[in-house]
């Protein structure tokens, strides 16, 4: 792939990203993440990962040579990560109360990431095909 129709996709492919994602994790993430916290994971975790996946991964393993490794990669990446990166930054002990999230409230936040991840996998794949994005 070319490195210069990666970089000219990757504004868009993040905003349409965050765009899909954010939704869910307002909705899916524990109720013990304020409003904004919500929001900023939004915008933070795709962040974080979306460079790799679009501008590292294809150069990596190019989805023209094998498209199942790379999906497989990607979206394997994509979520491990920002669950760590979430788990990192948000489930230690809550500063002035001193407590730790319940087992019940990682899951769900794990959950949430991920399906966030996969709905806009799946949604991304729809337009792609439909010829609304190119890379």
């Amino acid at each position: 792939m070319d490195p210069a129709a990666l970089w000219a996709f990757l504004p868009k492919g993040y905003l349409l990203t965050v765009a899909l994602e954010t939704p869910v994790l307002l909705l899916g993430l524990s109720r013990r993440h304020p409003v904004g916290r919500r929001l900023f994971a939004g915008l933070w975790l795709t962040a974080c990962t979306y460079p790799v996946v679009v501008l590292v991964l294809p150069i990596l393993i190019p989805p023209s040579r094998s498209l199942a490794a790379y999906l497989l990669v990607a979206e394997t990446f994509a979520p491990g990560a920002e669950c760590a990166l979430f788990a990192a930054a948000f489930h230690g002990a809550e500063p002035g109360s001193g407590q730790r999230p319940d087992r019940q409230s990682r899951w769900r936040d794990f959950a949430a990431i991920t399906l966030a991840n996969l709905f806009s996998f799946g949604l991304g794949e729809l337009f792609a095909r439909l010829g609304w994005l190119t890379a």
